[in-house]
């Protein structure tokens, strides 16, 4: 039997959660990896700053924990959109057993909204972080005659960790949209 043969033989919700699957998995996989990267590598560049002395503040140390705690939940999370995509293959079985229930695959897509939250959660804590000290240091700076210690400057660093932040952010918030649209299109 051809592939069209045995796809018109499922049952009409079991292909259109297969293509839905499909469909939002691939979207929220590739727009999470590329912003992913992008973060990771911003994230990667700043630190080299920060290990080679350019800045010694408190508080960075934490926001740059919490953004790699982020991108760490942002991989999960583009390993589960993957998994969407593998899934949708196995829904389109012609063997109903063979396919995967459905309590499984809404417990696959919340562990990914899980994932998300906490990703998400730690970005901003990461990125609240680093906005602390970039006000800290400019109200610093606004009071007094400016000193020759170049930590007490905002600078690029700071500004690439928010950078990274944001973006991760957005990975996370992309994963919780695609995510819900996925559990809304399942439990129709």
């Amino acid at each position: 039997m051809r592939n069209s043969d045995i796809t018109r033989s499922l049952p009409p919700a079991v292909q259109k959660v297969s293509s839905n699957m499909r469909l939002y998995g691939m979207i929220g996989f590739w727009i999470q990896l590329v912003l992913g990267i992008i973060s990771a590598v911003i994230l990667v560049i700043a630190s080299f700053s920060l290990l080679a002395g350019q800045q010694t503040n408190q508080g960075s140390s934490f926001g740059v924990f919490a953004a790699i705690g982020g991108l760490v939940g942002l991989t999960m999370s583009i390993f589960l959109f993957f998994r969407y995509m593998k899934m949708s293959k196995k829904l389109r079985l012609p063997d109903a057993s063979l396919r995967p229930k459905k309590a499984d695959t809404i417990r696959i897509i919340e562990f990914g909204l899980i994932c998300n939250l906490v990703g998400m959660f730690l970005s901003i804590m990461g990125a609240e972080a680093f906005l602390g000290l970039v006000v800290g240091k400019s109200l610093a700076l606004s009071n007094r005659v400016i000193g020759s210690d170049s930590s007490e400057f905002v600078n690029s660093t700071d500004l690439l960790i928010i950078f990274a932040n944001t973006h991760t952010i957005l990975a996370h918030f992309t994963g919780i949209s695609t995510a819900l649209l996925l559990l809304k299109s399942i439990s129709k």
